[in-house]
C-alpha cells in the first residue's frame, strides 16, 4: 500500500501559492499563473525598448514589489533570474545570494504578508535564519520591509489614502492598512529610508490593494479606490522608460 501511495503522489506536490486562501479584501493573493503572464509582458516590453536585451540575464536590474503579499512576484522574478544569470554567475549559491540581496525588494502591506513574502522568497520567514537560501543578510527582514504605519487624519479621513477614521482608527494590536508606499509626501525619500539613499529601481511590479472600505456597508459602493495611488507613487520615482501592464486593471506593472 505504501509503495502504491508513493507512486500515486509522485510529481503532484502543489505550489502552495496556487491554493493559498485570501486573508482579507486587502490581502488578495495573485495566482502564480497571472504573475508570470505579467512578467512575460514585462520581458517583451523591456526587450523592445532595449535592443532585444534579456531582462533576466542582467545582474544590475533591480525589482520592487511595493505591495508584497504572498511574495509571488519576487519569487517568480528570482526563479527567472536564477536561470538567466547562469552564465554570468556560474556558482548557484553565489548567484541566488546576489539576486536576493542585490536585485529583488519588497514592501509588505501587513505584518503577516511580510512574513509570507519572506517565506516565499528566502524559504524562511527570517532572512538570515538557518533555513534561508540567502546567506549575506545582516537582519531578519532582508529586503522585505515592513513597519506598522499610521494614517494621517484630517477630520474623519486620511489625507493620503482617504481611509475612514471610523473604520480604521484602531488599537495598537490591529492592522491599520496604512500602506507605506502611498503614505508619504516624498516617495523618493521614503524609498531611501527603507533601502538606502542610493537605491533606484528599474522595475516596480505588483498587485496593489484595490480599495479601502469605509465601514458604511452597501457592498463596497462607497469604498475608496487606492490602487491608482500606487501607480502614481511608482511614476513619481521618475523612471525613464514607463510601460504599464494591466491584467486586468488592478494588476499593474510599472517598468522603468
Amino acid at each position: 500500500m505504501s509503495e502504491q501511495v508513493s507512486f500515486t503522489l509522485r510529481g503532484r506536490n502543489p505550489d502552495v501559492l496556487t491554493c493559498i486562501a485570501n486573508l482579507s479584501n486587502d490581502e488578495v493573493f495573485t495566482p502564480p499563473e497571472l504573475a508570470n503572464r505579467m512578467l512575460d509582458t514585462l520581458a517583451a516590453a523591456w526587450a523592445a525598448k532595449n535592443d532585444g536585451a534579456d531582462i533576466w540575464a542582467d545582474k544590475r536590474v533591480k525589482f520592487l514589489d511595493p505591495c508584497a503579499k504572498s511574495g509571488v512576484f519576487l519569487r517568480e522574478i528570482t526563479s527567472r533570474l536564477t536561470q538567466g544569470l547562469a552564465q554570468e554567475i556560474p556558482d548557484l549559491s553565489e548567484r541566488v545570494d546576489h539576486i536576493l540581496t542585490k536585485q529583488v525588494f519588497g514592501i509588505g502591506i501587513t505584518h503577516l504578508t511580510s512574513l509570507l513574502a519572506r517565506r516565499s522568497l528566502y524559504c524562511s520567514k527570517h532572512a538570515k535564519g538557518e533555513h534561508s537560501i540567502a546567506k549575506s543578510f545582516e537582519n531578519d527582514d532582508g529586503n522585505i520591509w515592513f513597519k506598522r504605519q499610521r494614517h494621517t487624519w484630517s477630520e474623519d479621513r486620511c489625507t493620503y489614502c482617504g481611509a475612514s477614521k471610523k473604520s480604521l482608527d484602531r488599537g495598537e494590536g490591529a492592522e491599520t492598512h496604512a500602506y507605506a508606499f502611498i503614505h508619504t509626501d516624498n516617495i523618493k525619500a521614503r524609498i531611501a529610508e527603507f533601502f538606502g539613499g542610493d537605491m533606484q529601481f528599474d522595475v516596480i511590479i505588483g498587485n496593489p490593494p484595490y480599495q479601502l472600505g469605509d465601514g458604511g456597508g452597501g457592498g463596497g459602493a462607497s469604498a475608496t479606490p487606492i490602487y491608482n495611488l500606487f501607480v502614481d507613487a511608482a511614476l513619481a520615482l521618475d523612471g525613464g522608460f514607463n510601460c504599464e501592464v494591466q491584467l486586468p486593471t488592478d494588476e499593474v506593472a510599472q517598468v522603468r
